[in-house]
């Protein structure tokens, strides 16, 4: 899973609409801070999660699957934040249910070649190990001397 800076900045660069499947409601948790970070950078951000449903997250309702998602909200990507055990389910959904979807995206850890492999003959782009906000920020220079930026502000001046 080797993917040119060039593949990962045209992934970000077109997408406007991303479906965080798995996300929190809890800041701490990496799902939560990653669905912020790109809704700060403008990115509409539709959180996925049975648990939540209804509840408002970064200006949108949380909805219980992808499939719940009104019309398929003109999904460009799917960030998944499950265990790879859930991957062909959450894959086989996102095909089904969202037909502007143009990349599917798997979070670090992330991986399942058999659900990759036959989200990509449907032509769907699949990245898998990787995070969107980490990526962001290499790909455009925002990565701190630390090597990281958790997005968080600091109330000290």
């Amino acid at each position: 899973m080797d993917y040119t800076d060039a593949h990962l900045k045209k992934i970000l660069q077109t997408t406007k609409v991303v479906a965080c499947v798995g996300v929190s409601m809890n800041p701490v948790r990496p799902s939560y801070y990653v669905a912020r970070y790109l809704s700060l950078k403008g990115f509409t951000v539709i959180g996925v999660n049975p648990g939540h449903v209804g509840k408002m997250l970064f200006g949108q309702p949380i909805a219980a699957s992808l499939s719940d998602v009104p019309n398929g909200a003109k999904v460009d990507m799917v960030d998944i934040f499950r265990r790879p055990e859930a991957v062909p389910g959450i894959v086989d959904e996102a095909l089904d249910s969202l037909p502007d979807l143009r990349t599917i995206w798997m979070q670090i850890g992330v991986t399942h070649e058999q659900a990759a492999a036959r989200a990509e003959a449907q032509g769907i782009t699949v990245i898998q190990d990787r995070c969107p906000k980490i990526e962001y920020q290499r790909l455009f220079g925002e990565l701190r001397m630390g090597g990281f930026n958790t997005g968080v502000i600091s109330s000290r001046l």
